[in-house]
């Protein structure tokens, strides 16, 4: 499909026709009432947030840093924009990779909203000295049990906290509340939409995190080649990541859903991408995309293509 110097098949043997038909693996019996507890919890913290205005490279948008309280009492921090000449009369919460972010995004389509861009804990605004913003340790902190795995609190730091931070500043924005994610932040988004009713839509761009006995099988370049790698030292690695599997979690998810899945992708398994749109269980569109976490020719023209079937989508 493309040239490469990977020592690997970033397709994993799979051609569109073999994606479509990953099934998600066997769900915990528990796996419900552990997330339904967990989201709980995150629906009592007091989430107290904050905003900062700082200079705003759109002159009609205008720009905050914010923070706001999370699960555990850790303190969030991200970026919030909003119009500057329209009311705000809906909001989206927009998760981010693996790498973290820098600023917030200016080319979505959404009108009149105000967007949330919060940080997970450990990286960019939301560094902590206790955990390592490198990928390759953050998505093994607190893995030998499920209760303390990073996932879990991120999950309440880029979705549930931060959806009640952005409705507690803009409380109108509760008539449509929405959610983007990519990579990391649609594998999180997966896994916490579904016990969130105040959520009316989402997209997930090259979720991660989809079907981990499968993906503890693929060589990769991402942080699923360092949970690889525990498993081979421990063989203990699923005892936690069956409860942090986003394909099962997709069988609870019922708002409409936008997927972006790749068929090449060195980062996070294709494969996996798949189970988590083949399971979900409303209404659910997908946008197959050449490629994921790999630059190529045609990138800047899917890109484009993929900002119009968003604002179709999301009726913007």
């Amino acid at each position: 499909m493309f040239r490469h110097d990977y020592p690997f098949d970033p397709t994993y043997g799979h051609d569109l026709a073999a994606l479509l038909a990953v099934a998600a693996p066997e769900e915990p019996m528990d796996f419900a009432p552990f997330w339904r507890e967990l989201r709980l919890r995150a629906q009592a913290v007091a989430v107290a947030p904050m905003l900062r205005e700082i200079a705003s490279p759109q002159p009609r948008i205008r720009v905050f840093e914010v923070t706001f309280t999370s699960l555990d009492g850790v303190r969030i921090g991200g970026w919030l924009t909003r119009p500057r000449n329209e009311p705000v009369e809906r909001g989206v919460v927009v998760g981010h990779g693996y790498g973290g972010r820098e600023e917030p995004d200016f080319h979505l389509p959404f009108k009149r909203a105000a967007l949330l861009f919060p940080c997970a804990r450990g990286i960019s605004r939301s560094a902590r000295q206790d955990l390592s913003s490198n990928p390759l340790r953050h998505v093994l902190h607190g893995i030998r049990r499920p209760e303390t795995y990073i996932l879990g609190g991120c999950a309440a730091d880029t979705v549930w906290c931060a959806a009640s931070a952005l409705l507690e500043l803009f409380p109108m924005a509760a008539r449509r509340l929405d959610y983007l994610g990519i990579s990391f932040g649609g594998g999180v988004g997966a896994l916490a939409l579904p016990w969130d009713e105040r959520f009316h839509r989402a997209h997930l761009n090259v979720p991660s995190f989809g079907h981990h006995p499968l993906r503890l099988n693929c060589p990769c370049v991402g942080s699923g080649e360092a949970v690889r790698a525990y498993q081979r030292r421990t063989s203990r690695a699923l005892e936690t990541l069956r409860y942090f599997d986003a394909a099962v979690a997709a069988r609870h998810l019922r708002i409409p859903m936008h997927v972006a899945a790749a068929r090449f992708d060195p980062a996070v398994p294709p494969p996996g991408q798949f189970a988590i749109y083949n399971a979900l269980a409303g209404h659910r569109e997908l946008f197959v995309l050449r490629a994921g976490h790999f630059e190529h020719a045609g990138l800047a023209a899917e890109d484009a293509r993929l900002r119009d079937a968003l604002a179709y989508f999301f009726n913007c």
